[in-house]
């Protein structure tokens, strides 16, 4: 860290040329008022025109940075990309559809600011704008995954979140680790707190999430999580002698 650069967003996307443009002004709306800052887009091997969409953006806005995986590697190895390429401390995630409001920024980042025990806020929707099918498969799945992790979370599925980058470097990576960054930190010692947020209907492009694919790595992530849940003693301070 260079101590120049005080937040870094992180917006992992695919297939979203119609997209990038309004939410990216959006963010930059948002955040005008903040110390310095940039923001990552991290396009993961999109076969439409976001990349050249992206690139276009440049110009117009100064503090943003676009990476490009080569081939499509998921959205929790965008999030990392992002990460470890960012230039500041703090980090915010949202999703690349538009359905997170980057208005609500400011409200994740002052819960974070306020106590140093706190590693990762997370944005909680209300009044989703999503198909009555996916609220309830996600409820469902919310209900499954907090009886198993105990992590009191109602809405992991949330893509705005804001975290210290330190925080999320000493988690151990998997795909699809960004559906457990709130048992995850819990587990490395840190507070977790919980921001209501806007949700907006989707207005370009097509989710790349179904809810039967959901299933199929739910089941296993859980174990898998759980299982680093049980193997860990926590957080300890280190000193030198």
């Amino acid at each position: 860290m260079t101590g120049e650069i005080a937040i870094s967003v992180v917006v992992p996307v695919k297939d979203e040329a119609g997209n990038v443009g309004p939410l990216a002004r959006e963010i930059a709306a948002a955040l005008a008022s903040s110390p310095a800052h940039e923001i990552l887009f991290i396009d993961d091997g999109s076969s439409d025109g976001t990349p050249a969409a992206l690139t276009a953006l440049k110009a117009e806005i100064p503090v943003l940075r676009v990476l490009r995986h080569d081939r499509n590697l998921g959205q929790s190895r965008g999030i990392r990309t992002g990460v470890k390429a960012a230039r500041g401390d703090t980090i915010v995630t949202l999703d690349g559809d538009g359905q997170n409001d980057p208005a609500d920024i400011p409200a994740l980042l002052a819960v974070l600011d306020a106590d140093p025990a706190v590693g990762l806020v997370s944005g909680v929707r209300v009044k989703r704008k999503d198909t009555a099918s996916r609220r309830l498969a996600s409820r469902l799945g919310n209900r499954f995954r907090d009886f198993m992790l105990k992590d009191g979370a109602a809405d992991t599925g949330c893509g705005l979140k804001a975290f210290r980058r330190d925080a999320f470097l000493d988690l151990p990576y998997f795909d699809h680790i960004h559906r457990f960054l709130i048992a995850l930190v819990l587990r490395e010692g840190w507070q977790v707190r919980f921001v209501p947020v806007n949700h907006r209907p989707r207005l370009t492009g097509a989710s790349k999430y179904t809810n039967f694919g959901r299933l199929l790595v739910s089941g296993q992530d859980l174990l898998g999580v759980r299982w680093l849940q049980r193997r860990y003693r926590g957080r300890a301070d280190t000193t030198e002698l």
